[in-house]
């Protein structure tokens, strides 16, 4: 798992903090303690909105599961994840925002992050007129045999 640049010494509040401080995100209380389960430890992660709630609960946040929703979603409004969908209901958050493929693996439900320098994609259709590329998402779906 790749890891987030973290200046030597910062404590997991202050790297929480300094991370929320790149997106132009007040620190609130509940912002810096989510934060802190995501990156905190330097770590990327993936996350639903349901396993961060658990996580708080867990650690002794208090916080709705409304609010780890709409932090999350604010989150990747300003940049700091991104979100990736499975099966067009399932959501997971990226603390990964550079461009990646991911492993997803079917029989417990877990993402984790591919080795991207071996995807090449090549030959995407043309974009419709008016419109262009904004991304290509590729989520490699495994089961065990």
């Amino acid at each position: 798992m790749a890891e987030i640049e973290i200046p030597k010494g910062n404590s997991p509040t202050e790297t929480a903090a300094r991370w929320l401080g790149k997106g132009d995100l007040r620190p609130t209380r509940q912002r810096v303690a989510l934060a802190e389960l995501l990156i905190g430890d330097g770590r990327h992660r993936h996350v639903t909105a349901e396993s961060l709630y658990e996580a708080a609960r867990d650690g002794g946040v208090s916080v709705s599961l409304a609010t780890v929703y709409n932090t999350l979603r604010a989150f990747c409004e300003v940049g700091l994840m991104q979100e990736v969908t499975v099966n067009g209901t399932r959501s997971y958050f990226d603390t990964n925002t550079h461009e990646h493929p991911h492993f997803y693996w079917e029989d417990d439900g877990v993402l984790s992050d591919a080795p991207a320098e071996r995807l090449h994609i090549t030959g995407l259709p043309p974009a419709p007129e008016g419109a262009e590329v904004a991304s290509v998402d590729v989520v490699i779906r495994l089961r065990r045999r």
